[in-house]
């Protein structure tokens, strides 16, 4: 995941003024004209688009594990599935806002830095005003499509709104707090789709999303970190104020309180579903795919989750084959 990161290394610490006193070449002269070239309707449009981060969007499938869960015993199966691709759509709309004032607001520090300025925003390709203005739409279309399943899932795209604006505008500086608010945009997507559809959440359903999150959000820090230590590759300023050892702590401890939750979960699974052993069969795939990514982490190469998962062919075997188990605990 990493969020992973929800906020995709927004805060970057601004580089120094060597690296911001970049030498004009005929290689910066060619991304400037390109940059004058993109500014218009259509690159305006276009840059919008990818400010909005349509790729991200693959971390809202989150929205439908809760489905998942409670389809077999659904009476209404097409109108549950209905609900979350509503929950997926909203989801995916209010997350890109937040991309654009992300974006807006790092505008000065991404111009300094020497990839990131060549970003929309920071390139001039998308005015910041218009990023705000656009954000706003994509907020209250995300909201408008949220009542199509029902009200309570608008509040949640409220909550995440105004937790992931307090990241932006300064909570992001705030040790621990900006692993919290990370990992809390991918527990909100959970009860996103729980809401949508009007299900029970399991607690422990909430106890392994949660510190699932946390492990992969500290994880990601904890491989930036050690990439420092190794390169000397700038980081991000809210990391300078953690420790190798510290972050390596957080996501230990929570990988232990992930797995004890799953483990926990699948006995109750096991429990209201015909006393199926495959909910114990699950534990297998999911503890061993937690401690092959805890290698990624551990070797300091997990600074990008989603690269990882669909790279690491043992890792994806090992997803398929939880996804399997919890199907035939659920649906056999």
């Amino acid at each position: 995941m990493s969020e992973t990161t929800e906020q995709r290394n927004s805060d970057d610490a601004a580089v120094t003024p060597e690296t911001s006193e970049t030498p004009v070449t005929a290689e910066t002269s060619a991304e400037t004209s390109t940059g004058t070239a993109s500014r218009g309707p259509f690159g305006l449009v276009g840059g919008v688009i990818k400010t909005a981060r349509p790729r991200q969007w693959v971390k809202n499938v989150l929205v439908f594990a809760a489905p998942f869960f409670a389809l077999s015993k659904s009476t209404d199966r097409t109108g549950l599935l209905l609900d979350a691709i509503v929950a997926f759509v909203a989801f995916s709309l209010v997350a890109s806002s937040v991309y654009l004032i992300n974006d807006a607001v790092d505008v000065e520090a991404d111009r300094a830095h020497p990839t990131k300025r060549n970003r929309p925003i920071a390139a001039g390709i998308v005015p910041v005003p218009v990023a705000y203005g656009a954000a706003v739409v994509f907020f209250l279309a995300g909201l408008g499509v949220s009542f199509l399943a029902s009200w309570q899932l608008a509040v949640v795209l409220g909550v995440y709104q105004a937790v992931q604006l307090g990241y932006c505008f300064g909570l992001k500086h705030q040790p621990v707090v900006d692993l919290a608010i990370v990992g809390s945009g991918f527990l909100m997507r959970s009860i996103a789709g729980g809401v949508a559809g009007g299900l029970a959440l399991s607690q422990w359903f909430l106890l392994v999303t949660a510190f699932g999150s946390l492990f992969m959000v500290a994880g990601k820090r904890y491989a930036e970190i050690m990439l420092f230590e190794r390169t000397g590759a700038k980081i991000r300023s809210s990391l300078k104020k953690y420790s190798a050892s510290y972050l390596r702590f957080v996501w230990a401890t929570s990988a232990a309180i992930l797995i004890m939750s799953y483990c926990l979960w699948a006995f109750e699974i096991r429990q209201t579903e015909h006393n199926s052993v495959w909910a114990l069969i699950s534990m297998v795939p999911f503890v061993v795919a937690v401690l092959r990514y805890a290698v990624d982490v551990d070797g300091g190469i997990a600074g990008e989750p989603e690269e990882i998962a669909l790279k690491d062919r043992i890792l994806q075997v090992l997803g398929a084959t939880w996804v399997v188990t919890l199907f035939l605990s659920f649906y056999l």
